[in-house]
């Protein structure tokens, strides 16, 4: 009998229990929504101006909503950062802060439900955001789910294990000392430039899986694979427009940080809204 490591048993249960939720969500649908091949339609920039403009009409049509929604997003990163700089890895404040944008698909998932809902011309509640826990195709909302966070967990790796490359093992000693070191000596723009570009890689990835995935399996109920390959498609034929989507979004989360990440609740809820419209207009109905 071998015992397995704990980390590698638990991730096994996840991925199986994820597995059977999908199985059972698609039972019903058959297979009509697993041969389903959606298509990806060309975009340009007055795409991303009409997918923002109407993130912002969906907002403005109950704000509090989403406030509320959203109140947890600053308050997690806010708990995250104090947790790092307060533990010996404040080194890793920054990625985690950064990192948080590679789950922002899934974060925003209930944000989707309700421009779906306002869309279809239903009621819209803060409530409804939950309604994604009933969903047949909760299953591959979940695959896809643990798919972003293995790959927030390996860019927290991988920044840990620059950071130890090019500084070493010994965490900072303060976070003056720290911001003295990333400033002011070679080693530390080092770390800022291959820092940067490896989140930037981890950044696009998570841009190709997710542009349209969790919208497509909310709205057609396919599985977590054809979204997947649906959203690489996305990127694929408009490439440089889904550039400048992802820039829109970096630069939406970076201005919502300040300060203290309090202004996502404002900033996150407009995006989430804006992917839902951008997804109407890549994917062909």
């Amino acid at each position: 009998m071998t015992i397995r490591n704990p980390v590698v048993w638990t991730w096994d249960q996840v991925r199986q229990a994820a597995i059977s939720l999908d199985e059972a969500g698609h039972r019903d649908a058959g297979e009509v929504a697993r041969s389903a091949r959606p298509l990806a339609r060309r975009i340009g920039l007055g795409d991303i101006r009409f997918a923002l403009a109407k993130g912002i009409e969906d907002f403005n049509a109950d704000p509090t909503h989403y406030l509320f929604l959203c109140a947890l997003y600053p308050v997690v990163g806010l708990i995250l950062a104090r947790f790092a700089s307060g533990d010996g890895v404040m080194q890793l404040v920054y990625p985690l802060a950064a990192g948080f944008a590679l789950l922002g698909p899934l974060g925003g998932i209930g944000i989707y439900e309700m421009s779906m809902r306002r869309e279809r011309g239903q009621e819209v509640h803060w409530w409804n955001a939950f309604y994604v826990v009933r969903s047949p195709a909760l299953g591959a909302i979940v695959k896809l789910g643990l798919t972003l966070a293995v790959i927030f967990v390996l860019w927290l790796v991988a920044a840990q294990t620059i950071y130890r490359l090019i500084l070493g093992a010994t965490p900072p000693v303060s976070a003056a000392a720290f911001l003295h070191t990333l400033f002011a000596t070679t080693a530390g723009w080092a770390l800022i430039i291959v820092g940067n570009f490896v989140g930037f890689l981890f950044a696009l990835l998570v841009l190709m899986l997710s542009v349209v995935s969790f919208q497509l399996i909310l709205d057609r109920q396919v599985t977590a694979e054809i979204a997947i390959r649906t959203s690489i498609r996305a990127v694929a034929v408009s490439p440089g427009t889904m550039a400048v989507w992802g820039l829109v979004i970096a630069g939406g989360l970076v201005l919502g940080s300040i300060p203290l990440l309090l202004g996502l609740a404002l900033v996150f809820p407009v995006l989430g809204h804006a992917s839902w419209h951008l997804y109407r207009r890549v994917v062909l109905p």
